[in-house]
């Protein structure tokens, strides 16, 4: 039994069929049998019906999901046109079939360009977010369809893997918050035919891989060799800026106390580690200053 809790993020291959709750609740179990209570989260939401990268945020680890959220995603995405439905994916009910027999892989790779860039997305009404303290999806349960104010999100690129008509293969990647599901269906309704979001793979989440996942059976299944694939706080936040503290300076940020900007530097964030490269604090600027937003005790 390791002698303190798990710190880091599991880059877990959540499988079909499990809510990513349900992926947290099984994770959980597992460091509690381990090491006693410890806090598991996740750092971005898998629908059911998709697979992919699940990441998994263990002990401390859960109050970086914001930051590791923000990390670049890429989907291989099929999408059936010629039929739309009520939550934009499979697991819905059909609104309506079109033919779409007319629809040929050229008229697909056209409508994609509108897609990418910045563009306005609204989001399904089959989704968590909360609109009145009220989560869209438990509106949706009751039969309301509610206005739902459009989100800009990012896409940088879209990719025609395959095509078998009317089905298309895609590779997306996009910023945060970017619904795959709604993408499907505004395409559908671009070509004029409806469609579908009909699988859904999430092969990146910033520096997460699906090459380099843990099946979700490696954790709980029993054995230790899943504690290697933990990436600590140092690895995982290697995009964002970071220092690395003296040991008066670790002391006084532990404390929540301020220290002094040192060097030169226009970022207004950095993440400060200590010499053993355990997080010490997340910095932001404060004239000469650095203030502490968050402040992580020492594991020992």
């Amino acid at each position: 039994m390791p002698e303190t809790q798990p710190v880091g993020f599991l880059n877990v291959n959540k499988p079909l069929n499990l809510t990513s709750h349900d992926v947290v609740a099984q994770v959980r179990r597992r460091c509690r049998s381990l090491a006693g209570s410890t806090k598991v989260g996740h750092a971005g939401t898998l629908d059911p019906l998709a697979d992919g990268v699940l990441v998994i945020c263990l002990g401390a680890a859960t109050r970086l999901s914001e930051y590791v959220m923000r990390g670049r995603k890429v989907y291989r995405a099929t999408i059936e046109f010629g039929a739309a439905t009520t939550t934009y994916d499979a697991a819905g009910e059909f609104l309506e079939r079109k033919s779409a027999d007319h629809i040929q892989r050229a008229d697909a790779q056209r409508v994609m360009q509108d897609f990418i860039g910045e563009i306005e997305q609204v989001p399904p009404m089959h989704s968590a977010i909360k609109v009145g303290g009220r989560k869209l999806y438990e509106l949706a349960r009751q039969g309301r369809t509610i206005e739902r104010e459009p989100r800009r999100v990012t896409i940088h690129a879209i990719k025609l893997l395959a095509w078998r008509q009317p089905v298309a293969d895609l590779e997306i990647e996009c910023g945060a918050g970017t619904y795959i599901r709604s993408i499907a269906n505004d395409m559908g309704a671009a070509l004029g035919v409806g469609g579908y979001l009909k699988s859904l793979t999430r092969t990146a989440s910033g520096l997460f891989k699906l090459e380099d996942s843990l099946a979700l059976d490696a954790i709980t299944a029993g054995g230790d060799d899943w504690l290697g694939g933990i990436v600590p706080p140092y690895d995982a936040l290697s995009q964002f800026p970071r220092t690395i503290l003296e040991a008066d300076d670790a002391a006084r940020l532990r404390q929540g106390r301020f220290i002094e900007r040192k060097t030169d530097t226009d970022e207004r964030l950095v993440f400060a580690f200590d010499a053993d490269r355990q997080l010490v604090a997340i910095l932001e600027a404060h004239g000469q200053r650095w203030k502490p937003r968050k402040v992580f005790s020492r594991q020992s």
